[in-house]
């Protein structure tokens, strides 16, 4: 699993302190021995935690202990701890908060689509906040899921907005991709159950349908399961733990998902507080 740099570590914690903190410098207890802890307030599933600790190490606090990402925790469960002068705990409190929070949402919501559908992979898309991929990508895989696409770089998936500029039937443009890039899979999107069989006879190995239902997910596989390769069938939009059973019972073995980046963050309390003495 991923571990986001110190560069960009350093990045966010410059964004939260450019210039030091100045209630905390104000008040003059920045020298103060602390102690801080991180709770869940319901249950969910950890994401980040890796980049918490490392920030308050940053910041200049000591990681006493904390759960990895990929940890599925109870409401009250204490994941992380640490200790240090009260300033570097200050500094770091907020960031690494919000990062666990947000990544932790992720991978809750990934983690509930994945049980949904049991023997089933759940690939979620690249449609993810602009400038905060590595930790989405995190946060999908600390949840039990796997990425559709990273970007546009390594993978063929043609559109109908690809399409639409094409004369030549499917067969040909298929044959041309895969002469091209033949070490790759050939993925296109249909948006009915007609498009999808046409394109799979034609060559595709994967169709994925955009915004179909359940039923026509089962038609497609069931008029295509003739064909050598049958290609994969996975449906794609939509797609939420609501009816991921639904698509696997239809007999899809690939659900195409963006769920998990949309929905509340996962809700962490933080204990700041006066320490007599750090531990040995």
């Amino acid at each position: 699993m991923i571990v986001l740099p110190d560069s960009a570590l350093d990045a966010l914690l410059a964004q939260d302190v450019p210039h030091g903190d100045l209630t905390t410098d104000s008040l003059g207890i920045g020298g103060r021995p602390a102690t801080m802890r991180f709770a869940a307030r319901g249950a969910m599933v950890l994401a980040a935690t890796e980049e918490a600790a490392r920030l308050v190490e940053k910041a200049g606090g000591r990681i006493l202990r904390f759960s990895p990402s990929g940890t599925g925790v109870e409401a009250g469960a204490v994941f992380l701890e640490a200790d240090g002068p009260a300033g570097a705990l200050h500094r770091a409190w907020k960031v690494a908060q919000t990062l666990v929070e947000y990544a932790s949402g992720i991978a809750t919501r990934a983690r509930r689509i994945v049980d949904a559908a049991p023997g089933v992979t759940v690939a979620c898309t690249r449609k993810n906040f602009p400038g905060a991929k590595d930790i989405s990508v995190k946060a999908v895989m600390a949840g039990g899921a796997v990425m559709h696409r990273m970007g546009l770089s390594e993978t063929l998936l043609a559109f109908p907005e690809h399409r639409a500029f094409l004369s030549d039937p499917p067969a040909d443009w298929i044959a041309a991709l895969r002469r091209k890039a033949p070490e790759k899979k050939i993925v296109v999107e249909a948006g009915s159950v007609e498009e999808a069989v046409a394109l799979a006879e034609a060559g595709a190995d994967v169709i994925q349908l955009e915004k179909l239902p359940p039923e026509a997910a089962r038609a497609v596989i069931e008029a295509t399961r003739g064909l050598n390769p049958a290609p994969v069938v996975a449906p794609a939009g939509g797609v939420t733990e609501a009816n991921a059973a639904a698509y696997a019972a239809a007999g899809c073995r690939l659900l195409v998902t963006s769920a998990p980046y949309f929905g509340q963050p996962a809700d962490v309390k933080v204990t700041l507080q006066p320490a007599r003495q750090y531990p040995s």
